[in-house]
């Protein structure tokens, strides 16, 4: 449990925070820690068997937003760890043009539990071990953080590993992370964790600072009727509680479209507001862009985790993280 000499923010990280719905603080991981989850990820790559995986393919929307994966391997995907291919890596035919380490555009969804090195990212023992004896160097403890965001019961939820491959990285449209992990009201913060650097080359965020207290939520992405995925109308609170939110807020002008790149170095952690419009371009260069990611909802009475959201939790509910 995060602590007094364990902070996590400072109160002027905070306040940035709730200004922009993002922040982004450097070396959160040194490089021994760095090290070990990329070498995680290679291994976790080396053990994709494509002779009995269903090539499923990571699509993040398109041009509509409308286009999203939504097999039974995706959907069944919460208590697992399970591999998502990048589109552009199959040529007309549907046949792969890339080795598979090359070919993968997502690790996912429950990394955070079933991978070790990545569960010891969530320790909160006193010397930074879990029970399985890794003890990661962490400067910014996502329990500490957390609560230093004012939850009162964070549940951890869809961690994964996402490749930016070299030349066929896919981009990602404008969204809000919170049409996919929906809470009535909306209480989702991403954690990003940068585990190879970040550039404009290859595919970092961008971000349309402050959007998050005046893009309300409009859409979700739920659980099809008969099968897959669709985007729904939201019934429900389209904006966190509290204060400062509202569409009236909104900015007129050029203030209204003017994304930020968010160029980070390998160890940093870009924290991200639920109801933050951000994206990502293509990754058009040589060099590959690994992060590793996971959201946090609040769990506590009064906030509801919808029943047709796409990933549902796993017998034992989501992890708390205190």
């Amino acid at each position: 449990m995060a602590t007094s000499s364990d902070p996590g923010l400072t109160p002027d990280q905070v306040a940035a925070f709730h200004r922009d719905g993002y922040l982004i603080i450097p070396s959160a991981l040194p490089p021994s820690t760095v090290s070990a989850l990329l070498d995680e990820t290679h291994r976790l790559l080396s053990t994709l068997d494509l002779s009995t995986h269903p090539l499923t393919r990571f699509l993040t929307g398109g041009e509509s937003g409308d286009n999203h994966v939504g097999d039974d391997y995706f959907l069944t995907s919460g208590d697992k760890i399970r591999f998502f291919l990048e589109d552009d890596a199959f040529d007309a035919s549907g046949a792969l043009t890339k080795p598979k380490e090359r070919a993968v555009n997502k690790i996912g969804h429950y990394l955070h539990a079933l991978s070790a090195p990545f569960a010891s990212l969530l320790s909160t023992a006193s010397d930074g071990s879990d029970a399985r004896g890794y003890v990661p160097d962490l400067r910014a403890r996502p329990a500490a953080v957390a609560r230093a965001l004012g939850f009162a019961d964070p549940r951890v939820l869809q961690s994964m590993v996402i490749c930016k491959q070299p030349e066929i990285g896919g981009a990602v449209p404008p969204h809000q992370d919170s049409t996919f992990l929906y809470t009535d009201p909306p209480s989702a913060v991403g954690f990003w964790y940068a585990l190879e650097d970040a550039t404009l080359e290859n595919g970092c965020l961008s971000f349309l600072p402050g959007s998050h207290r005046w893009a309300p939520v409009e859409r979700r992405l739920v659980r099809g009727k008969e099968e897959g995925t669709e985007m729904v109308p939201n019934g429900g609170a389209r904006f966190p509680r509290g204060e400062g939110y509202g569409e009236g807020l909104r900015p007129e002008g050029e203030a209204a479209q003017a994304y930020v790149p968010g160029e980070v170095k390998a160890g940093s952690l870009v924290l991200i507001h639920g109801n933050l419009l951000h994206k990502s371009e293509k990754n058009l260069s040589q060099k590959g862009r690994i992060i590793y990611t996971f959201h946090v909802i609040e769990g506590a009475d009064g906030f509801e985790y919808d029943e047709r959201n796409w990933l549902q939790p796993p017998a034992e509910g989501f992890t708390k993280l205190y």
